[in-house]
């Protein structure tokens, strides 16, 4: 007998338009092999996803910028056509905020945690994170908020340079704008120009004092918070190659149990009354020790079936089970174990893996997304060196008032911010 209610479908939701994001396709594999029925809405066009054998239905995402009522319709229209119950899974943050302010609109249709949907958008905003570190004692990097180019050329000199800059609503930095959602900053005049491009990029810049990466400093953990509160599945990893270096999602990383590391996300996670799945990603300081929250995702990290047990259980099983009333396996951890982007590190793809491997996209038991890959990412990759040959010119946005917003958060010793050196790159999870 199965331990899954394969009675109880699972819907993926991702409104980001990245045709590579491999954590869709690792959720579509793992309940597809629980014998879930797992319905995709998002955009597959030139995606290795759309091959998967595991995928029983493709549905028409929402377009770009969606709001709200457009994203509910396409869930309603979804739900019609299942004709059933289903657990519904947002795959990226843009998803996660529109699903938690419309918490009433998916039910009885759709199965989620009990989380109320303000936290969501609390916790996903760059800059209320912020506040949320300083309300629970939690390090951050200290942060600024300008409301102005000059305030924010100020800032830049007060934090010390280099800085990092981050939008604090990612997801609503349009495609084809060129800018990035964290970018390293060098000098006052960069902020300042930066801050000129703040209505373009749909939300507040915010500007962070800078820990630089470094053998043994970035840290993510993943889990799910049970409808007790309790912690289940994931497991503490660290980051051993990103993309792009320093700043970047975690090309290569590796389960290793870090005890601090789990103490400070299960203090997190309880103390916020934070329920379902979320990843946690950390820079630990380099003089100090300390690990400082940089960003909290409520929703599945794309690597997170590097944390699959001896019972085959992941967060987003975990979340099936729990949510459908089911008991969740007991299963051992698997520390040593490696996930590997193949298109972001292809050598390492190769490398021996005495303690077991996790790779992207290829699978024994689902080979198509893994040969379309090669195919995709090298048009991919050719696209956007002819773009770089041939850059658009963009005319900056106008600036604000020229006065800035701190956000106060826990007290940090100065210490923690001292070691930054000037060839480093940003640090961005």
């Amino acid at each position: 007998m199965s331990l899954f209610d394969t009675r109880v479908p699972a819907v993926l939701l991702r409104i980001d338009r990245n045709p590579f994001h491999h954590g869709t396709l690792g959720a579509v594999r793992s309940l597809g092999r629980a014998g879930v029925d797992v319905h995709v809405v998002a955009d597959c066009a030139r995606s290795p996803l759309g091959v998967s054998r595991y995928v029983s239905r493709l549905h028409t995402p929402p377009p770009p910028g969606a709001s709200p009522a457009d994203i509910a319709a396409v869930l309603r229209r979804v739900a019609a056509r299942i004709a059933r119950p289903a657990v519904l899974i947002p795959m990226d943050d843009a998803s996660a905020v529109a699903v938690g302010r419309m918490r009433t609109e998916p039910a009885p249709a759709y199965l989620l945690p009990d989380l109320p949907g303000a936290l969501t958008e609390r916790v996903a905003d760059k800059a209320e994170l912020a506040g949320v570190c300083a309300s629970l004692g939690v390090p951050h990097p200290e942060t600024l908020v300008p409301e102005g180019p000059a305030e924010a050329a100020r800032a830049a000199w007060r934090l010390g340079l280099p800085l990092v800059a981050k939008w604090s609503r990612p997801w609503l930095v349009p495609p084809g704008s060129g800018l990035r959602s964290t970018v390293l900053v060098h000098s006052a005049r960069e902020a300042g120009e930066l801050y000129r491009r703040a209505d373009e990029a749909g939300s507040r810049l915010l500007l962070q004092a800078f820990l630089p990466p470094g053998t043994d400093r970035d840290w993510f953990f993943h889990g799910y918070a049970d409808r007790s509160g309790a912690v289940r599945a994931g497991g503490a990893g660290r980051k051993t190659r990103a993309r792009p270096r320093g700043a970047g999602l975690t090309a290569v990383g590796r389960w290793t149990p870090n005890p601090q590391v789990r103490a400070l996300a299960e203090r997190i996670t309880g103390e916020l009354g934070y329920r379902g799945i979320f990843d946690l990603d950390f820079r630990r300081c380099g003089t100090t020790g300390r690990y400082h929250l940089l960003d909290f995702n409520p929703r599945p990290g794309a690597q997170f079936r590097l944390f699959t047990d001896t019972a085959g259980l992941d967060v987003v099983r975990a979340l099936h089970l729990d949510l459908t009333g089911r008991p969740l396996p007991e299963g051992a951890a698997r520390p040593g174990r490696t996930f590997v982007v193949e298109n972001y590190a292809p050598l390492s793809a190769l490398r021996p893996a005495p303690d077991g491997r996790e790779l992207a996209w290829h699978a024994a038991d689902d080979r198509a997304p893994g040969r379309a890959l090669w195919t995709l990412w090298g048009r991919h990759v050719t696209t956007r060196l002819l773009h770089r040959l041939h850059p658009r010119s963009r005319r900056p946005g106008a600036g604000g008032p020229a006065r800035a917003r701190v956000v106060r958060q826990a007290t940090v010793p100065a210490t923690d911010r001292a070691d930054r050196p000037d060839d480093e790159r940003a640090g961005s999870h």
